[in-house]
């Protein structure tokens, strides 16, 4: 299997309308704009599906297709991306998750990077190193969010390798294969394992990046983590309950709060018709926090606050990178964050708009510019 030459990679510009719904057009464009999918495809896709049953069968159809031409990395995004929306544990999400890591590893089984299993409490956390490609300038350690597998951040890695920084990417609770192989369920607490990989690697001056929810993980990490001297937080969300409108947030904890048994039937009940959305964010919600009942699940997720993530602890320079248009987290956190930094050594907010293609959350349509704001920002904070 060849691999992806990196010299002529370049991350693609632009997100499009695959789907004329949201919650379908974002992973679209989510493969396209890493670097794992071809426009075609996802194109292709956007025209055939219409429900979440759909996703899954276009998406196979997909994977099959890549693997009968020999298209092997676009394969294992399409097994990845079929995974995504099975709305709760069962054989076939798993099964289809081995396809896509058995694929991914064998196509850069060539390329210069380590994989490590970090000791974390009676199990491991998955670990891939790339050093740098060039005239090492420092170490990034990066993680992903909230369902995110730290393969899906390849390229980025590459990139940022390429510019002459170490990277350390790792799934901590709840992602990719610290919770399907080793069994360990969400954990707000990430300094933990930060901590864990940082005394592994034996190191003492990195910059943290998150992603996703990862940009509210990685700020709890760097305020107990003094050895964090640098954070950038992506598409992140002060407290994901209050990103809601006002009043949706009210009758969410009203209900929560006050008929926890009516809520978790009703749940359980959306869960079990396997239709739509909710049913998917609920089941997997469920997967990640491997609780039994839905309530128990919401508990965990409401721990994902402006009071636990010490914000006034982070003493570290951050970078705040934010999509003007996030579907995900409303702009009105961007101030909300900023505003609860008070103690941090210096904070640089970026808002990226239409006009740069980045508008989007993680900056999904123009990652190349998210990542060359970071190189910038890391070397003028390092007087590179």
């Amino acid at each position: 299997m060849k691999t992806f030459d990196e010299n002529k990679f370049k991350f693609p510009i632009g997100f499009h309308k695959f789907h004329k719904k949201m919650v379908f057009n974002f992973q679209l464009n989510r493969w396209y704009s890493l670097g794992f999918a071809r426009f075609e495809d996802m194109k292709e896709a956007g025209q055939k599906i219409k429900t979440f049953t759909d996703w899954k069968v276009e998406m196979i159809k997909l994977a099959e297709k890549a693997i009968s031409e020999k298209r092997f990395l676009n394969a294992a995004i399409y097994y990845r991306s079929a995974e995504f929306y099975i709305i709760k544990e069962d054989i076939e999400k798993e099964n289809l998750y081995k396809k896509f890591i058995d694929l991914f590893y064998q196509v850069i089984k060539d390329d210069n990077i380590k994989r490590f299993k970090v000791p974390y409490n009676e199990s491991f956390l998955p670990v891939i190193k790339i050093p740098a490609a060039k005239n090492k300038k420092g170490i990034i350690v990066m993680h992903g969010g909230f369902d995110s597998f730290i393969e899906e951040l390849y390229f980025m890695m590459k990139y940022l390798s390429d510019c002459g920084y170490e990277i350390i990417a790792f799934e901590g609770p709840g992602q990719g294969a610290a919770l399907k192989t080793y069994g360990i369920p969400l954990d707000i607490e990430w300094e933990k394992p930060t901590k864990a990989v940082l005394d592994y690697f034996n190191l003492n001056d990195v910059t943290l990046l998150g992603l996703s929810m990862g940009g509210w993980y990685c700020l709890r990490a760097a305020a107990f983590e003094p050895r964090i001297k640098r954070v950038i937080a992506s598409g992140h969300s002060i407290d994901y309950m209050k990103s809601m409108p006002p009043l949706l947030y009210h009758m969410h904890m009203f209900f929560i709060n006050r008929f926890r048994n009516f809520t978790n039937k009703m749940a359980t009940k959306t869960i079990r018709k396997g239709k739509g959305l909710e049913a998917w964010m609920m089941g997997n919600l469920m997967y990640i926090t491997k609780e039994k009942t839905p309530i128990d699940a919401f508990d965990v997720w409401l721990q994902l606050n402006d009071k636990n993530i010490h914000s006034e602890l982070v003493k570290q320079d951050v970078l705040y990178l934010t999509g003007r248009n996030d579907h995900f987290v409303p702009f009105k956190m961007h101030d909300l964050q900023l505003k609860a930094l008070t103690n941090a050594r210096s904070v640089t907010d970026v808002v990226f708009t239409k006009e740069n293609h980045a508008q989007n959350h993680c900056q999904i349509g123009n990652i190349g510019l998210a990542l060359n704001t970071m190189i910038k920002w890391i070397e003028e904070k390092n007087g590179n």
